[in-house]
């Protein structure tokens, strides 16, 4: 991840407006809901294979215009709803970025091959012993 928060905040647009739920008068008074939009495609701090698997990854979190759109209006302040916005934007980036582990097959032990068949073989034991015998003619 070659990004800081200070290099994503360059090249994120913001849009506020007034937000419902808690705080009272103060919620129809001040413009606390914050809503970031970060374009993929017009950044600067990827390279274009990275902005391949960004818009790949985060294909659902794009709106028609092709920009990541995040809404925070938890808080009663503007500024830490942006904090919060932008802070949600990076893990988000962060995540899309993380290329998985390929997972490299592995074979069954010969030990744990034995003691599975093992364990088979009481089991089989076991039931084998429950049956109850026609031999006698009962």
């Amino acid at each position: 991840m070659n990004f800081t928060k200070a290099d994503l905040q360059k090249e994120i647009t913001y849009k506020t407006s007034r937000s419902g739920g808690k705080g009272g008068q103060n919620v129809n008074k001040v413009s606390s809901k914050v809503e970031l939009l970060f374009s993929v495609d017009n950044s600067l701090l990827f390279t274009e294979e990275e902005k391949v698997l960004l818009n790949e990854k985060i294909q659902a979190r794009l709106n028609k215009d092709g920009l990541v759109q995040i809404v925070c209006d938890e808080e009663r302040s503007q500024y830490l709803n942006k904090e919060k916005a932008v802070e949600r934007l990076t893990v988000l980036l962060i995540k899309a970025l993380q290329k998985p582990k390929i997972r490299k097959p592995t074979k069954v032990s010969k030990a744990s091959k034995a003691a599975r068949l093992d364990s088979k073989k009481i089991n089989s034991v076991k039931k084998e012993n429950r049956r109850k015998s026609f031999k006698d003619g009962d």
